[in-house]
């Protein structure tokens, strides 16, 4: 039986080359790409946002080692999905409109794909009619809103009543966060969930896939 141990060490050492060729050899050697996934790049992922909580990891750690992740990941893309294997939920997400920064989004991005999510990721400066479309394009189970800026804290709210005008509110699951944004805000503007950090939003999004829809 192939040891795993070595490719999650790969990522949480953010060592990229050695993550993909570690993959590479695992997958000629058999292992199945599912056991890949679940084995080794979700728990590494996990331990990567243990170590940022306990101040172990910095923000530069956590994009190096999604770096990592994704490199490794990359090779399973393709053969999860000829193999049917459905990720733990499918997720949109994007700054909202006026809003410019992406390294929190990008974090975030990676961090749910090494979770084992479908991620959408819709850029910078995202309209909320951006937010409405892709749900009736690519039917995400949840919608990530991202902002750095107290002054684009608005579109959140914009971009929430934009989905309930559109009617499409209650087919997906909201969740918020950025600099600025607190649970008070998000939830008096309706958000399904807050999380102040990368792993948390992980960890969020796992607990809002079980959660009954907003009404």
């Amino acid at each position: 039986m192939t040891d795993l141990t070595p490719l999650r060490d790969a990522v949480l050492e953010c060592d990229a080359a050695a993550a993909r060729r570690l993959t590479d050899e695992a997958l000629a050697a058999g292992v199945a790409p599912q056991a890949l996934l679940a084995d080794a790049l979700v728990p590494a992922m996990n331990a990567v946002g243990e170590r940022f909580e306990r101040g172990d990891y910095f923000v530069p750690d956590l994009l190096v080692a999604a770096r990592a992740m994704k490199a490794a990941f990359e090779p399973l893309r393709p053969l999860l999905a000829a193999a049917g294997t459905a990720p733990a939920g499918r997720i949109a997400i994007g700054t909202v409109k006026g809003d410019l920064h992406d390294i929190g989004k990008n974090l975030v991005a990676a961090m749910l794909e090494g979770g084992g999510f479908e991620v959408i990721d819709l850029g910078v400066d995202v309209p909320a009619a951006r937010f409405v479309q892709v749900i009736g394009d690519k039917q995400p189970d949840l919608i990530a809103i991202s902002a750095l800026l107290s002054t684009t804290m608005t579109a959140m709210k914009d971009t929430l009543e934009a989905l309930r005008a559109a009617g499409v509110r209650d087919r997906v699951r909201v969740m918020v966060g950025g600099a600025p944004v607190t649970q008070s805000f998000a939830t008096s503007i309706g958000a399904d969930g807050y999380s102040d950090s990368a792993s948390g939003a992980v960890r969020l999004a796992r607990q809002l896939m079980q959660a009954p829809m907003a009404p």
